[in-house]
């Protein structure tokens, strides 16, 4: 079995560079970066400022913050800047457990990503109760579920609206209607999502949503919360009252801008990017199997990001399918790879995916810049390389 030494060393067996993990990170759209150059030079003032170089700045933040309401279908002012999606995520948890009177009692899906996780386990050791939903072999929570562990005292429900692993999406709506139903506030993570799929506050009826840029070709360091009006959070940092006073320090100017602009790309991709993708996908699973590898999708089978393939190659672990592939074919393993050992994802584990199966997981997500000449040759690279003779 490979390490992670030997890969580190193998030498690029792949004539071609090709990225396919785009839920880890995108590329800056050309369109983004454009609009962002003049904030990184000639446009330098600090938004706080009353002269007119403080003021063409704060103009770019307000026209961001429009752009971001404009694909949120949200008001301007509901919209908080932040550093990213974890900023987002602990401000909210961490915010509400600091802030409320209510009760102790916080409830979240185990198949959440970490930036949800690891908060919900630093409020548990100041004596607040965590909840963690169980998922069904395709990553959705039951919403019976949801309504029989709400409790009197619980303060909030944060259940992600896509997953970054397998792309399981899920029916956000129907559940916080629930929560709300029993008084409780809902939080989404989303940010696998915005940019992606539609993904509108006025319809999923949450209370806060968090967005991170680079999902979606914004730079990286960026981010935003949907924070519905009337709802309140202690701030996280203390400073000068930037973010309605939520968030307190000089804004990231240019990358907020980036951000806005991001949006604007991606509205009118929604309804051509999704299906492209999801096309995509299904040419690269359906390759896969003619091609002889024993391979099986993980997720739900239509209720998934278009762009998010995690597929189990069955008699081999993910090391073996990375060595494969080689260095210049960029995707994710499913699994946690420590030296010589292949360790399950807590994702596959909780959707009770076979162990074996689980180990041999790869996440393939795909993107804008993704080319049916693209898949071909990964299909042929590893039918070469894994496939039966």
């Amino acid at each position: 079995m490979p390490s992670l030494e030997s890969l580190s060393r193998v030498a690029c067996i792949s004539m071609k560079r090709i990225y396919l993990d785009y839920n880890a990170s995108t590329p800056i759209a050309p369109a983004v970066l454009e609009e962002m150059m003049p904030y990184l030079t000639t446009r330098f003032g600090n938004p706080s400022s009353t002269h007119s170089f403080g003021v063409e700045c704060r103009a770019g933040i307000g026209q961001a913050r429009e752009r971001m309401a404009n694909i949120l279908g949200c008001e301007a002012s509901e919209i908080i800047f932040t550093s990213g999606a974890t900023e987002s995520n602990n401000m909210v948890i961490k915010g509400l457990a600091k802030a409320t009177g209510k009760g102790r009692h916080f409830i979240t899906s185990q198949i959440e990503h970490p930036a949800v996780l690891e908060p919900c386990r630093h409020i548990e050791q100041f004596g607040y109760s965590v909840t963690y939903l169980p998922v069904d072999r395709y990553g959705m929570v039951d919403p019976d579920d949801l309504a029989k562990d709400i409790r009197a005292e619980t303060v909030l429900v944060t259940i992600m609206h896509s997953n970054n692993e397998v792309g399981t999406i899920q029916d956000i709506a129907a559940l916080s209607k629930i929560a709300a139903s029993r008084g409780v506030l809902f939080h989404t993570d989303a940010a696998q999502s915005v940019g992606k799929v539609p993904c509108r506050v006025d319809e999923l009826g949450v209370d806060f949503l968090t967005i991170a840029g680079h999902k979606f070709h914004a730079p990286k360091g960026v981010g935003a919360l949907y924070f519905k009006q009337g709802r309140k959070l202690p701030p996280f940092l203390h400073g000068a009252g930037h973010e309605r006073g939520l968030r307190p320090g000089t804004e990231n100017l240019a990358s907020i801008v980036g951000l806005g602009a991001a949006c604007e790309v991606a509205i009118p991709l929604l309804d051509t990017e999704g299906p492209r993708q999801q096309k995509l996908g299904r040419r690269l699973f359906d390759g896969l199997k003619k091609a002889g590898l024993n391979v099986h999708l993980n997720g739900h089978p239509e209720k998934k990001l278009p762009n998010t393939w995690s597929i189990s190659f069955e008699g081999h672990d993910a090391l073996e399918v990375m060595e494969a592939l080689g260095r210049d074919i960029a995707v994710s393993p499913g699994a946690a790879c420590h030296g010589d050992a292949v360790t399950p994802s807590h994702v596959l584990t909780a959707m009770g995916t076979d162990p074996a199966l689980a180990r041999g997981a790869i996440r393939f997500s795909l993107g804008r810049e993704t080319g049916d000449a693209d898949i071909d040759y990964v299909i042929q690279l590893l039918k070469e390389k894994m496939g039966k003779t």
